[in-house]
């Protein structure tokens, strides 16, 4: 049985898909699906966000175009889905397989849980029809059990989505307008703002199905640097759940490239490609 994911047709090769800007703020890092904008021209902040080959940008062109095109008729088939189950407030509810409709808003309170129960059905599918804005509040997670996948997860946003600071979310968001990701949140599914903006601030956006790959990021104090100096630097990489793990080691510069803790890293570039200022 095809997941609901695949209705997106070309869109379903994209991880974050914007129409007027994609605007990234920090060390947001894109897996398993491209980027793209269309018809707007302006993609901001790559880098210090990343993508992970072969994830790529395709800005303005045929491909972001199309992409566009088929999220639009994903959009209209589940905006025009039968209306199920009526739902105003996620927090706390555990969902079977089904279709959830709110007229206006939906929301899922600070710090609260919506879980989703496949019941050992692989192929058991959530449809999330919201009339207007859909909020997933700072902190707040949406879990999946017993064999859910986020492939088969749709959120149809009658206007823009926003994932607060620090949540966890899943599925794939089509928002008529925008999609606001807070900062450090997670995202397994795709973000695509129809007509709008995308915005990105320091996230893990992790395609369906894709493993996600533990990208470390060091960072190291201001001052000038100076060959031969060792000192602490702090790394940070993200878990399978996409929260930031933190471990200290010690960092020795030397004229070919740099040690952190006895390990090398090799001459300043990492799979994430990112610029690191030595102290």
């Amino acid at each position: 049985m095809a997941t609901l994911d695949s209705l997106l047709l070309s869109a379903s090769n994209f991880d974050v898909l914007g129409a007027s800007t994609v605007t990234n703020s920090g060390a947001t890092v894109i897996q398993g699906g491209n980027l793209g904008l269309s018809p707007g021209t302006s993609v901001v902040g790559f880098p210090p966000g990343i993508l992970i080959p072969p994830a790529v940008q395709h800005v303005t062109d045929g491909i972001a175009a199309q992409a566009q095109i088929d999220a639009m008729t994903a959009y209209t088939h589940f905006q025009g889905l039968a209306g199920g189950t009526t739902e105003s407030q996620l927090a706390g509810l555990i969902l079977n397989a089904g279709t959830y409709t709110s007229a206006s808003t939906l929301d899922l309170s600070v710090g609260g849980t919506l879980t989703l129960d496949g019941q050992g059905n692989a192929n058991a599918q959530w449809v999330f029809q919201v009339g207007s804005a859909l909020t997933i509040n700072v902190g707040a997670k949406v879990l999946l059990i017993n064999g859910a996948s986020a492939a088969n997860v749709v959120w149809q946003v009658g206007a823009s989505a926003t994932v607060g600071t620090g949540a966890v979310m899943v599925g794939d968001i089509l928002a008529l307008a925008s999609v606001s990701m807070g900062t450090g949140a997670s995202l397994t599914g795709r973000a695509i703002g129809l007509t709008g903006a995308v915005t990105l601030l320091g996230n893990s956006m992790v395609a369906p199905g894709v493993i996600p790959i533990p990208v470390p990021t060091v960072t190291f104090s201001s001052t000038p640097a100076t060959i031969g100096l060792a000192g602490l630097s702090e790394i940070c990489f993200p878990d399978i759940t996409g929260k930031s793990i933190r471990a200290w080691g010690l960092v020795t510069i030397t004229p070919g490239g740099y040690t952190v803790g006895g390990i090398p890293m090799g001459m300043m570039n990492f799979l994430d490609v990112r610029t690191v200022d030595f102290f």
